[in-house]
């Protein structure tokens, strides 16, 4: 049906004089509703389904006679059994401040778009320093503190692990309480853990690198002592994953209240545009922190000292700590303006009146508990707002279908790196620069694209979950990609025999008759290209006598290599320091299908969101936001890089020898990287189009009413892919 075109005041309300709801009809099913119009006026009033009144006027000039709804000063509020409550804005403080400091500049940044700005702020910067500058620096960490992996694993983890323990009682007490106020405290939390994440640096001696110019050749000094006993520096692990503690503890409100109070405080049609922004931004500071975090490793912890060493040895450590001190002032100084922020913004009242509910209809009924205006404010209905979420299987399996896409997510952005570096030849820094401008436009770009079609097209939730499911299939299709793979750089000893015959039984042997004199440590591995295009170990392994520096780049070359055979000349050839360059001719097709994958999979996270936002009440949606971080954290952010990077090592060829003890993956086979790769995505895709699909089956919308004057028809029927709505002023949309 369409919208009645009434001739209304600003924002499309009358508010000519003051309706006086007296008389709430006793029973919800009833069609209408007879209010008490003030001034002698006809008494008229409908209550639409989104809890609007409507005047039964003959036509629809004369609905504008009289006013939507007023309140006048004093006036108690009051509400209908099933409906929008309307409350007086009499006393409450809106105004942008701390405390009694309001001053009239500060009121320019009082709108949602100055909120979405300094939440966008606190997203980069959470997004550049836990997923960013922590992926960059954990070798260095490990390098300079004596960790293991499973040490700086732990270290990783304990930021969802806190995120995990805070989430319930965030979301459920922040929910319902001042907002602004969890979020710049948990910001400011979050700026504690950065700094406290660099202390260890000042607190602890200078680092001595043990290292020699010629250690690596052939002849040369080969000692490298194994360290048995555990370092004292190891203990350092505990102030890191107290950093990361506080991390996570800091970054919960940020992603539950920080979306539910840009929703609730812009309209209902612009809502995933503001919430794409934010996260567009959380995904562009991963790869700024790549970025940075790589650009301070090339600078030596110890700043202003002098070093023999140069940042491809592997023996160096960069300014890991740089980052975390630049992350932790600048969130200390973001949460001050967030503080000031009211509990609700000026004008966003009008917003909730116009609000169309879409939650998912519970067969008993029990959804309208929800609506009592008291519930949520005590902890004894925790256990009811938990039972009333497991009612909505809508609900239930959007949050697993974001648990499948969270492991995808999580598996590509840490093992992403590693499968280009394999697949491509390429050193880790290169890797890492190359993945995150893969990243920057896919999944930025994927993720501010989602919230901007479902604007556009102005979807309802039956109509989202259809365009995630759309998403879904298509990143499946083109996952299919991964059935290429490039072939590995020859390695002698490794994919080949030194001579370059194939290896007896795959089994590997570094050591040839031209390099059995030079006494090889497998511990230090540092491969170089031959002039034949052969990688080796180590330089000792080529065989390889003679180092020399080459003055364009600063690389080191070596000379006189044994097992090197010139192409044209008999006799040692020479070496390069780093791997044989890659001249795949997949690269181009395999580059453009993981652009796809990634593409798509960040299309449907806003709708998916969205999607969750819509299908609980008004007043779950922060608690919905935090069970369902929860579930995606504990079934797919944590479990899915140990997913992935058990079935990636099933394709290791070379293992780190640690003085007798396995240690990380040097060299991949590649077709069995791309395998494996395949039927991880390949499952994981195909049960969230079957979540996504059920999701869809299941969702049951509010009930078509259809009252004298409504325009709802369309609104909370099965018409669900469009939505008609009252517009605006265009200044005050967005």
């Amino acid at each position: 049906m369409a919208m009645p075109q009434n001739s209304t005041t600003e924002n499309g309300f009358c508010f000519t004089q003051t309706l006086d709801f007296s008389h709430p009809s006793p029973h919800p099913s009833d069609a209408s509703r007879t209010f008490g119009a003030g001034s002698g006026q006809d008494a008229c009033g409908t209550s639409l389904s989104n809890g609007t009144a409507s005047c039964s006027a003959p036509s629809p000039s004369d609905s504008c006679g009289k006013p939507l709804c007023s309140t006048t000063p004093g006036e108690e509020e009051t509400q209908f059994e099933e409906g929008i409550k309307y409350v007086s804005a009499e006393g409450e403080e809106l105004a942008c401040g701390w405390g009694g400091f309001t001053p009239a500049c500060l009121q320019l940044c009082n709108t949602s778009k100055g909120v979405l700005f300094f939440l966008c702020v606190a997203s980069f910067l959470q997004g550049m320093t836990v997923n960013g500058f922590i992926n960059t620096v954990i070798t260095s960490i490990e390098r300079r503190f004596d960790l293991r992996s499973y040490q700086s694993g732990l270290i990783a983890s304990s930021y969802d692990i806190a995120a995990c323990v805070c989430l319930t009682f965030v979301s459920y007490f922040g929910g319902n309480g001042h907002k602004p106020r969890w979020l710049g405290w948990g910001v400011l939390v979050m700026g504690l853990g950065s700094l406290l994440f660099a202390l260890p640096h000042f607190t602890t001696g200078q680092y001595e690198a043990r290292s020699a110019a010629e250690v690596g050749v052939c002849g040369g000094n080969q000692s490298l002592p194994c360290s048995q006993a555990a370092s004292s520096l190891s203990y350092y692990r505990f102030v890191f994953m107290l950093g990361q503690f506080l991390h996570g503890m800091g970054a919960t409100p940020l992603y539950t209240l920080g979306v539910t109070y840009l929703d609730e405080n812009v309209k209902t049609n612009y809502s995933p545009v503001y919430i794409a922004v934010f996260y567009t931004a959380a995904i562009l500071g991963p790869a700024a922190g790549y970025l940075v975090g790589g650009m301070f490793l090339n600078i030596y912890t110890e700043i202003g000292r002098e070093i023999d060493i140069a940042p491809e040895n592997t023996l160096w450590v960069g300014a890991w700590w740089i980052g975390f001190l630049g992350a932790g002032a600048a969130s200390l100084l973001i949460s001050i303006p967030i503080l000031g922020y009211p509990q609700r913004l000026p004008g966003s009242q009008r917003y909730i009146v116009m609000r169309v509910s879409e939650a998912h209809q519970i067969k008993d009924g029990s959804h309208k508990k929800a609506s009592d205006p008291d519930f949520g404010k005590t902890v004894k209905d925790l256990p009811r707002s938990v039972l009333l979420l497991l009612k909505n299987p809508t609900f239930i399996f959007l949050c697993l279908a974001g648990a499948t896409e969270a492991t995808l997510i999580a598996g590509m952005s840490t093992f992403g790196p590693k499968f280009l570096e394999s697949q491509f030849s390429l050193s880790a820094s290169e890797a890492a620069t190359f993945f995150g401008y893969l990243v920057v436009p896919a999944g930025g770009g994927g993720t501010f694209l989602g919230g901007f079609l479902v604007n556009k097209f102005k979807l309802r939730c039956s109509g989202i979950i259809k365009l995630c499911l759309l998403c879904t299939v298509s990143s499946l299709l083109a996952i299919f990609i991964f059935f290429i793979h490039c072939p590995n750089m020859p390695m002698a000893g490794v994919t080949q025999m030194y001579d370059g015959s194939a290896l007896p039984g795959g089994h590997l042997n570094l050591t040839a008759p031209c390099n059995a004199e030079c006494g090889c440590l497998q511990e230090t591995y540092s491969p170089v290209c031959g002039s034949d295009d052969v990688m080796y170990y180590s330089p000792c392994h080529a065989g390889c006598r003679k180092v020399s520096e080459n003055l364009r780049n600063g690389k080191k070359v070596y000379h006189e290599c044994s097992c090197v055979n010139k192409t044209l000349l008999p006799g040692p050839g020479d070496a390069k320091a780093g791997k044989c360059t890659s001249s795949c001719v997949k690269r181009p097709l395999l580059l453009c299908f993981m652009f796809v994958v990634i593409l798509f999979t960040f299309l449907s996270s806003i709708p998916a969101l969205t999607a969750t936002l819509r299908c609980v009440s008004d007043r779950q949606r922060s608690f919905a936001l935090g069970i369902q971080w929860i579930v995606v954290r504990t079934l797919g952010g944590i479990p899915g890089p140990i997913a992935f990077g058990s079935m990636i090592d099933k394709s290791c060829l070379l293992w780190q020898d640690q003085c007798g003890e396995q240690g990380s993956c040097y060299v991949y086979q590649n077709s069995a990287m791309s395998r494996y790769t395949l039927v991880a995505g390949l499952v994981y895709k195909v049960l969230g189009t079957t979540f996504f699909i059920v999701a869809c089956l299941l969702y049951k919308p509010p009930p078509l009413e259809l009252a004298p004057g409504s325009s709802d028809a369309s609104e909370n029927g099965n018409g669900d892919l469009q939505e008609h709505k009252p517009s605006l002023p265009a200044e005050e949309d967005i």
